[in-house]
C-alpha cells in the first residue's frame, strides 16, 4: 500500500484492505458489505459483465469453490478520492492450493476499482480485472509481474 493524501484516501484503502482479507478467508458475507447493491464487475471469465451483487458474489463463490486455501494480494495501488466518489488502480493476483492439491502462483491481473460512498460507508460499483493480450497472436499474456 501507498501513503494516503487525504481521509478520505486514507478510508478507500481501508476498504481495499478489507476486500483483500474478505477474499484471503473466502467470507462471503463480508465481501457482501463490500460491494454495492447495484455494482457492475468486468471481471476475466465470461460473461463480459456481472451486474448486481448476487452475480459478483456467485463469481468469487465459482472462484473459491476452485482452492482448498487461497492468497489475493494487490500491489501498486494508487487511490483518488473525493467526498464521496473514488477510485482505484494496481495489479492483483489470486494464488494459492487448488482443491486437487496443486499449488498455484497464479497471474497478475490489472485491477481497477470505483467507489462510492453510500450512508457513509465506501461500496465498490465497479471493478475491473484484466489481462494483458497479444493483438497479433489473439493470445493471453498471463507471465508479466509487476
Amino acid at each position: 500500500m501507498t501513503t494516503h493524501d487525504t481521509a478520505e484516501e486514507k478510508a478507500v484503502h481501508q476498504r481495499i484492505e478489507e476486500l483483500v482479507a474478505g477474499i484471503c478467508s473466502m467470507d462471503i458475507d463480508a465481501l457482501k458489505t463490500i460491494y454495492a447493491a447495484d455494482v457492475i464487475s468486468f471481471d476475466v471469465e465470461p460473461p463480459l459483465q456481472h451486474v448486481g451483487l448476487r452475480a459478483k458474489m456467485d463469481n468469487w463463490v465459482r472462484a473459491f469453490a476452485a482452492f482448498q486455501k487461497l492468497d489475493y494480494e494487490i500491489r501498486n495501488l494508487s487511490v483518488t478520492a473525493g467526498d464521496d466518489v473514488a477510485f482505484g488502480h494496481g495489479f492483483g493476483r489470486l494464488s494459492g492450493t487448488l482443491r486437487n492439491g496443486v499449488a498455484t502462483n497464479g497471474m497478475w491481473v490489472r485491477a481497477t476499482f470505483c467507489l462510492l460512498k453510500v450512508d457513509g460507508a465506501w461500496k465498490i460499483v465497479h471493478d475491473q480485472a484484466s489481462v494483458p493480450f497479444d493483438v497479433v497472436h489473439g493470445t493471453a499474456v498471463t507471465d508479466l509481474t509487476p
